[in-house]
């Protein structure tokens, strides 16, 4: 039996998005999905540069055993790209994105994994979620503290923990799977579960036989359900030709942001201005023809009043030319202060409105941070203008850096500015960690505080003689420790 793929991608902007910084390549043996980061910071360039960076592992089919190693070879070559960019451009320093991909060799896949886009299985009516999301909620389900149904009104839902961003040297998960012909994989920027349930997903891919179909009724699903974000989709099946009598497909295929990168080029690029086109695929805008015409129009209607004037006859003409050069010389003078003055009001008013927003704007920013090694609230924006702090502590408290989680103090290091509330339910978490973290210490104090010592007892022997013998009580079994608490905590309530 001989497996292959018979698949389909498609990208959309969404509703609310102004550009596609989704990327995505589907080819015979490579699937992949990148989710950019970043807004005008370039999340574009940093998703097209990854795509860019694996989409070379199509080229050949490879055997089952270098499956996971040629895809973590490309994840680091990606991370050097992306380096590379961010090194030669500080400006866009802040840019990241997601991966998942799946290299494929007959019935075998390689799966590589990092960041909040998914990759799904189809098998037997059923669907299974084969990706674990990198984000700060995932986090938090997995311990425990919120339940599932939770994540997805959690004000921290979007905060990754991983992602590859040229900065860090996080890692993806990698990991093999065996196919079987029937199944259907999904792979799918995050802008798809936030918008369309899981239920709604598996219902339109069980519904829909042809891939190209399936990937229409998901982006049209995902618009109906507000799309907030880019939404990028690739559903795949996997076939036996020979069974089937329908041919896999062949053609290797590009979208969104990479889709603009002429031969998948890996160097860095300048952002042109791009308007949406197509299916979320941008496109280099021009000027119309009709509008460069027009531009000439107004210099060519002076002739025609410069003949006018010269038409006037005799004494009269001569004394209108009198009148013309007394306006040359006295009119522009007498005029221009108004117009200077109106202005310079005007400017003074647009800045005078632009602080005072401005300054609305930052009161009513908050974000979490760290001031003297203590958790604190700010607020404001974690940026500096002019080498002037945009932000202050709004809310200081005891609970040292050092004492909380390092999932927690990722958390800090990624959080955005958003409203009060959102800050103190970080706040709120961070706390509850720590807490656990100090108590759970706090135990293992006790219990080797509480050791029982060796002591000496008097023991009737069985020949009736009464020895002393020391003996040393049964110890209490150790307490746990969170494996994520500091090793060392720090003292603190």
């Amino acid at each position: 039996m001989t497996l292959a793929l018979r698949y389909a991608v498609r990208s959309d902007v969404g509703l609310l998005r102004e550009g596609n910084e989704d990327s995505a390549y589907a080819g015979p043996h490579l699937l992949a999905v990148a989710d950019g980061m970043g807004g005008y910071e370039a999340g574009e360039v940093a998703s097209a540069a990854v795509i860019s960076s694996v989409a070379p592992l199509d080229r050949r089919a490879m055997p089952e055993s270098e499956l996971i190693d040629a895809l973590a070879a490309a994840v680091t070559t990606a991370k050097q790209t992306l380096r590379r960019i961010v090194d030669a451009d500080p400006a866009v320093g802040s840019m990241g994105t997601t991966l998942t991909a799946m290299l494929w060799a007959g019935g075998s896949a390689a799966i590589c994994h990092i960041g909040d886009s998914r990759a799904y299985l189809v098998r037997d009516g059923d669907l299974y979620q084969i990706t674990h999301d990198h984000t700060f909620v995932q986090a938090l389900i997995d311990q425990g503290r919120i339940r599932p149904e939770e994540a997805s009104t959690h004000p921290q839902r979007s905060l990754l923990l991983r992602a590859l961003d040229g900065r860090t040297d996080a890692d993806p998960d990698l990991s093999m799977l065996t196919a079987q012909a029937g199944d259907r994989y999904l792979i799918c920027s995050d802008g798809l579960p936030v918008a369309v349930s899981d239920d709604q997903i598996l219902q339109s891919l069980v519904a829909t036989p042809e891939p190209t179909d399936a990937v229409l009724a998901l982006i049209d699903l995902a618009i109906r359900g507000g799309a907030p974000d880019n939404v990028t989709c690739i559903v795949a099946d996997v076939i036996d030709p020979d069974v089937t009598g329908v041919p896999p497909t062949k053609a290797p295929v590009v979208v969104g942001a990479a889709a603009s990168a002429e031969n998948h080029d890996t160097k860095p690029f300048t952002r042109p201005a791009m308007t949406p086109g197509g299916a979320g695929i941008t496109t280099l805008g021009t000027v119309p023809a009709t509008a460069r015409a027009r531009d000439t129009v107004p210099g060519q209607a002076r002739p025609q009043q410069g003949q006018a004037a010269a038409a006037t006859s005799g004494r009269h003409a001569a004394v209108v030319d009198d009148v013309d050069d007394d306006e040359d010389e006295v009119l522009p003078r007498r005029r221009r202060w108004p117009v200077m003055t109106s202005i310079l009001a005007l400017f003074v008013l647009l800045i005078g409105g632009g602080v005072f927003f401005g300054h609305q704007y930052l009161n009513s920013q908050y974000y979490v941070g760290t001031s003297g090694g203590k958790v604190a609230i700010f607020r404001g924006l974690d940026q500096q203008l002019f080498g002037i702090s945009l932000s202050s502590v709004s809310q200081k408290t005891d609970i040292p850096v050092a004492g909380i989680p390092s999932q927690d103090v990722q958390a800090i290091r990624q959080d955005s500015s958003g409203s009060l509330a959102q800050a103190s339910t970080l706040l709120t978490n961070i706390r509850k960690s720590y807490q656990a973290c100090q108590a759970a210490h706090a135990a293992v104090r006790r219990w080797e505080a509480g050791q029982p010592k060796p002591v000496r007892v008097r023991v009737k022997e069985a020949n009736g003689k009464i020895v002393v013998k020391t003996v040393t009580p049964k110890y209490r079994p150790k307490p746990p420790v969170p494996a994520d608490c500091p090793a060392q905590p720090a003292s603190g309530t």
